[in-house]
């Protein structure tokens, strides 16, 4: 277990205790929002999503014992959630289409980069842009990802490597 994991707050989470809680939100609720709005395609979807989980740990209770990885834990029950709240929209063009227009913008060069790499994350293929949103948002090890997307290491790795080869050659044009 990695010093100021998630998983030494296990016991804690168990035992029903609110500060293990409060911990556990401080040291993963940022990176969970920010995952959980790349999927969902709305900061208010995540922010909801977020709290499902933490509503869903506090009723697990005992069950929590059997959690091996905390952290990759999380991450699924938030992609899970995330899912959940955007079943019968497509967060990818919601996201895209809910993008300023670079060229509307003022001038800022950091801005329109900004802007059109978040177009090119939303124009990703589901499976790719949540390995980059568990990898990158998230903090995850690959090896996490696949744990938590179920599939392996190679395969998390792979959509991994063609999201970023999509994303540059997005930021090249």
């Amino acid at each position: 277990m990695r010093e100021g994991s998630p998983d030494d707050l296990l016991d804690g989470l168990v035992a029903g205790e609110h500060g293990a809680f409060a911990t556990l939100y401080d040291r993963c609720g940022p990176a969970m929002v920010r995952v959980a709005a790349t999927l969902a395609g709305s900061r208010e979807e995540a922010e909801d999503a977020v709290q499902d989980v933490f509503v869903g740990l506090v009723r697990a209770g005992d069950r929590l014992r059997t959690v091996r990885n905390l952290r990759a834990y999380l991450f699924a029950s938030v992609r899970r959630a995330a899912i959940r709240r955007c079943r019968g929209r497509r967060p990818a063009t919601l996201a895209a289409k809910d993008l300023p227009d670079p060229a509307s913008g003022g001038n800022s060069t950091d801005g329109e980069t900004a802007v059109r790499l978040e177009r090119a994350l939303a124009r990703l293929p589901t499976a790719q842009r949540e390995v980059v949103a568990l990898h990158v948002d998230g903090g995850l090890t690959l090896a996490e990802c696949a744990e938590v997307l179920g599939v392996s290491a190679n395969t998390a790795a792979s959509r991994y490597r063609y999201a970023l080869e999509k994303l540059r050659d997005a930021l090249k044009e």
